[in-house]
């Protein structure tokens, strides 16, 4: 009997449980998805699914489109691009169709719906909630041990981090990866903003937004600014047996309403490849076609 090819999936958020949901097709996997919180939920409300994500979705198989639907996806009905400001303020310079070559665009889906109707047929042993991962052990025989806070491990041959912008497995791969130079940004996570400051980014927008920037974002003279964090892109996604996927390799700014649809995109991949991986050796090789 061939050895099982252990998999641990960090993370279990939409993006890691579509993966999850697409390896347990695999028979030579043994998968197991860990999630930091008490439960395996979603923060939020809805999502634009786009049409690289519905795609993705379609090629990840059958079960995971079903899950899609029965969480009460429907079909945007068309996009409108607008101009607000400058040069033709007000005027309609596109607008996309929910439809193209016969295949829906853009599809709405309450991202906790989904995320419940992805896991609500897997098995339940294999998930495990309430596991922060703390250190990674990685072997160079090609064991891998995750130590996790409550003082628990487990032991696997593939770790695929996906547990947001502040990934233990994205924290292994800085630690592990050479120095970025171009990726040098600043070091703050918060930057604090003036009243007067907010004021003058809207004063030459419509009068509208002008006005209602004054009356809901201008009470306080000095508040903590909304934070958009920056990601840039790094030489390479991996570690050795160690990768990364969704918000932890390619977070993206929230305002492109993009960054659940590129994560969902990440989900057919992995699967393809490790498909074909039979053991933990040729497994590490997939990981490094996904790279």
């Amino acid at each position: 009997m061939s050895h099982l090819v252990r998999i641990a999936i960090s993370g279990g958020g939409l993006a890691g449980a579509s993966l999850f949901h697409a390896l347990l097709n695999y028979n030579h996997l043994d998968v197991h998805i860990f999630e930091s919180a008490a439960s395996f939920k979603e923060a939020g409300a809805t999502i634009g699914v786009a049409c690289n994500a519905l795609a993705a979705l379609d090629l990840i198989g059958p079960s995971t489109a079903q899950c899609f639907k029965r969480a009460g996806a429907f079909p945007l009905r068309g996009v409108r691009f607008m101009l607000a400001q400058g040069e033709g303020q007000g005027q309609m310079i596109g607008e996309a169709d929910d439809m193209a070559g016969g295949k829906r665009v853009t599809s709405i889906v309450h991202r906790a719906a989904y995320l419940r109707e992805l896991l609500a047929d897997v098995p339940q042993e294999r998930m495990h909630a309430s596991q922060k991962l703390d250190i990674i052990d990685w072997k160079r025989n090609g064991s891998t041990t995750l130590y996790f806070t409550d003082g628990t491990t487990h032991e696997c041959d593939i770790l695929v981090g996906d547990d947001g912008i502040y990934s233990s497995g994205q924290l292994v791969q800085f630690v592990i990866a050479s120095y970025e130079k171009d990726a040098e940004g600043s070091d703050r996570w918060h930057q604090s903003v003036s009243a007067g400051g907010i004021k003058r980014l809207y004063q030459h927008g419509p009068p509208r937004l002008n006005k209602a920037a004054n009356e809901l974002l201008c009470a306080k003279l000095e508040q903590t600014a909304k934070y958009l964090w920056e990601q840039p892109q790094t030489r390479s996604y991996i570690s050795g047996p160690i990768c990364i996927i969704g918000d932890a390799a390619h977070a993206t700014t929230a305002w492109q309403g993009s960054g659940s649809t590129v994560s969902i995109e990440d989900s057919p991949n992995i699967p393809t490849l490790l498909g074909h991986a039979k053991t933990p050796a040729k497994a590490v090789t997939a990981v490094k076609v996904y790279d």
